[in-house]
């Protein structure tokens, strides 16, 4: 296992020692001209890096273009044939029917019904106890709201002002996910989602204020097993004078909901935090940061890093009627998006002002959805406590696991958030000792790699063509094939004395699999 290891890692070393010159397109990363027209993402986006005088980078390639929205948009990797379908393609339109093509794929449910679940702190267990029939129907409910396209508007009201059975109503779900079920709880938890704010960086009196439109939601158990009520107590006849966070009074009278007084009071174009929360947070899952960054850390001290972009991205979902995958589609469609990762610019803010696209690691459900895909493998996800046992089919991807507390050793040791408090940094994309060691020694990884029935076949086919054998390998892993020089470094390697054929496309794949291009988003 270790020389194999180390004969991967002189491969690594061969193919990617070297970094072309920045002055012109870097191939196969980059392209010369752009293939796609500017929009008014990029207009802002320019006007804010000329100011700055830092430039731009090139536009990718179809080679990373593919690869990058397949990961971006459903957090999986194309098949080899899609990419070569792809890079045939001659239509100047082909990117943006890609990307129209993906946004109704059932992996884009799957992949942001997971993005929702850890911002809605989906999780069976301590310290959310959701428990699982609730689990299950609240990620159901949220599935089918990604799918369907609901109206973030409506999404959101739905969460705030839901009443009735957590296993039957799933969105009242929301005010069982958290911590703390006090007024004071709910309210942190309504700020955090839906207005991107730190609850406890407000003075005590203005959260005491807006806890108050929370004092009524109660909770009761029924005969069901760990079933609950959500509702809003019927019994409080008092009248409530609150105050809404931008400073303005309301009354609410006896009987009333304040929840309904104040999702009409948040769910609205000119309210300064609803809107850009969301714009802002749809910005950050695809550009690896937020306009304002963090992205759940909305305040005056923290401005945003290109005001005029947010507040076209906030116009362009209010005149979409909130419609998410407008926005995606304007993201995805810009050249802002479609740059690529080389920066041309040594500025220290280059990347921050969106002067280049930003490389980052896979999510963990990704990487392990990405190796299985590879491996044709698959994981076995159980959790035996709490009741009833829950099993999930080896043949369901990670990117639909349901429940935060369905994990494992690979989950947690490459960052899976716990789902604990809804924060965006609770997933990590750091790079660890512990995940180098895992992918350069770990026999799991090897036999994914030696049993691959997708490797195999690409032996089979590619027969004594040993340059053939090498471009598929490099068209599975990368959604790319090799440059010239990785060619002949690859061939090179074929030669190593006692190193069998078998031997050396288990070690490429090997390396490839260790290199950044394959674990990262570029």
């Amino acid at each position: 296992m270790i020389r194999t290891s180390l004969l991967a890692m002189a491969v690594i070393i061969a193919v990617y020692g070297g970094r072309p010159a920045e002055a012109q397109a870097a191939r196969p990363f980059e392209s010369d001209t752009w293939s796609v027209p500017a929009n008014g993402v990029d207009t802002r986006v320019l006007a804010a890096l000329q100011q700055r005088g830092i430039e731009a980078a090139h536009p990718c390639s179809d080679e990373v273009f593919i690869r990058r929205v397949y990961l971006d948009v459903i957090g999986t990797l194309p098949e080899p044939s899609d990419v070569r379908e792809f890079l045939q393609d001659d239509r100047p339109d082909k990117r943006a029917t890609l990307i129209e093509a993906l946004l109704k794929r059932e992996e884009f449910a799957d992949y942001w019904a997971l993005k929702w679940c850890d911002l809605l702190r989906v999780k069976a267990e301590f310290p959310i106890n959701l428990w699982p029939n609730a689990v299950q129907c609240y990620h159901r409910w949220i599935r089918d709201a990604v799918r369907e396209n609901r109206p973030y508007d409506q999404f959101v009201r739905e969460l705030l002002t839901s009443s009735g059975s957590n296993f039957r109503v799933p969105p009242v779900n929301f005010y069982r996910a958290v911590q703390s079920r006090e007024p004071a709880g709910l309210a942190e938890a309504v700020a955090l989602t839906f207005m991107g704010v730190r609850f406890a960086s407000w003075p005590e009196e203005r959260r005491e204020q807006m806890a108050v439109f929370f004092s009524r939601v109660a909770f009761k158990g029924t005969d069901e097993w760990k079933e609950q009520i959500v509702y809003s107590d019927p019994a409080a006849m008092d009248t409530l004078e609150a105050v809404f966070p931008d400073g303005t009074r309301v009354t609410v009278g006896p009987g009333e909901d304040p929840r309904v007084t104040f999702a009409d009071w948040l769910i609205t174009p000119d309210n300064p935090w609803f809107t850009r929360n969301i714009a802002n947070r749809l910005w950050a899952w695809l550009m690896g940061r937020g306009i304002i960054h963090e992205p759940d850390d909305i305040r005056p001290d923290n401005p945003p890093v290109n005001p005029e972009l947010l507040a076209y991205l906030e116009e362009e979902l209010v005149a979409a009627d909130y419609d998410l995958r407008q926005l995606f589609r304007l993201i995805l469609n810009s050249r802002t998006y479609q740059q690529s990762p080389i920066a041309r610019s040594d500025d220290p803010d280059a990347e921050a002002m969106f002067a280049c696209y930003p490389v980052r690691r896979l999510d963990a459900e990704v990487l392990i959805d990405a190796l299985d895909w590879v491996g044709g493998t698959g994981q076995s996800y159980t959790s035996p406590i709490p009741e009833p046992f829950t099993w999930i089919p080896e043949e369901q991807r990670t990117i639909a696991l349901a429940d935060g507390s369905i994990t494992s050793t690979f989950l947690q040791m490459f960052g899976r958030p716990p789902r604990d408090t809804g924060f965006e940094s609770e997933r990590s994309t750091k790079t660890t000792d512990a995940q180098r060691l895992y992918l350069l020694n770990s026999s799991d990884v090897y036999n994914r790699i030696a049993d691959s029935i997708r490797l195999r076949r690409i032996a089979i086919a590619a027969g004594s063509d040993r340059a053939e054998l090498i471009r598929g390998v490099y068209l599975t892993l990368l959604s790319r094939e090799p440059t010239p020089d990785e060619l002949a470094a690859a061939e090179a390697y074929w030669q190593t004395p006692g190193l069998s054929s078998h031997n050396a496309a288990i070690d490429l794949a090997w390396a490839l699999i260790n290199s950044m291009e394959f674990l990262y988003r570029h």
